[in-house]
């Protein structure tokens, strides 16, 4: 029996790194997938890799930063999978650069995929959930919302929002049941690190530099955090809501000297 039989998840930028590796994991336990991402083709091709695996999923190409089209994404969500239990807001994009150097309007597509996505997500859903009684949303926040890190001020910014926003919402939804909930990744090596890196001056130096904090000996992996989405999405905890999981390898967990 699965953690997340029955279940019905929703998950953004599902289909590469911790969205895509998050989606395999709810459908070996059980849950029917929608997997969603900016990207037709690699949505489709996670949700194929489910079924094939002999799992329940569909796919829809997203702009998480379009109301009508998250809207369509939720109802088609609930009518296709027979309901909708867990949303998980997991698009998002990296925003290098110190604040008096970004141009504006890099700052406004980043908040707007990394933060106003998860607003207009959790809003589009939130009337299905209330209905239910009952409801889970999980965000991807980062520990770049926790602390502070040079040429990273409209990402900190926006995963530090994506924490209170976490935490505000868990408060109005539970008098309806309504868990929200957060995860903050450390250094995971997915498609979005690997342009971080490519960001940088040297791309293999930064690489070897952030290998050489962690406490663990290496970057995460997307698996890693997957896990901690499913125990979120599960009824393991449901006495859980306003929370903010931390999973980094211990990299936040102080100085680090190897």
């Amino acid at each position: 029996m699965g953690r997340l039989d029955g279940k019905a998840a929703l998950v953004t930028g599902g289909g590469s790194g911790i969205g895509r590796a998050m989606s395999l994991r709810f459908a070996e336990e059980g849950a029917a997938v929608m997997v969603a991402d900016i990207v037709a083709d690699s949505a489709a091709e996670t949700a194929e890799t489910i079924a094939r695996d002999g799992g329940r999923a569909a796919s829809a190409a997203v702009d998480v930063t379009d109301a009508e089209a998250v809207k369509r994404a939720v109802e088609s969500t609930s009518g296709e999978l027979g309901g909708l239990d867990v949303v998980v807001n997991n698009a998002g994009v990296t925003i290098v650069g110190a604040a008096h150097e970004l141009p504006e309007e890099q700052w406004d597509r980043g908040l707007a995929i990394n933060l106003k996505s998860v607003y207009l997500v959790s809003r589009a859903a939130w009337p299905i959930f209330k209905r239910r009684g009952a409801g889970c949303i999980i965000s991807t926040s980062s520990i770049a919302g926790l602390w502070g890190t040079p040429s990273n001020a409209a990402y900190g910014a926006s995963k530090a929002a994506v924490i209170m926003l976490t935490k505000c919402m868990a408060l109005d939804g539970a008098r309806d049941s309504i868990r929200v909930n957060c995860v903050c990744p450390g250094m995971i090596d997915t498609p979005m690190i690997d342009g971080y890196f490519s960001d940088q001056p040297d791309p293999e130096a930064a690489r070897t530099v952030a290998i050489g904090m962690q406490p663990l000996g290496r970057l995460g992996e997307p698996a890693d955090v997957a896990e901690a989405f499913v125990y979120l999405a599960s009824d393991e905890s449901r006495w859980v809501t306003g929370s903010v999981l931390i999973v980094d390898g211990g990299l936040t967990s102080g100085i680090w000297s190897p």
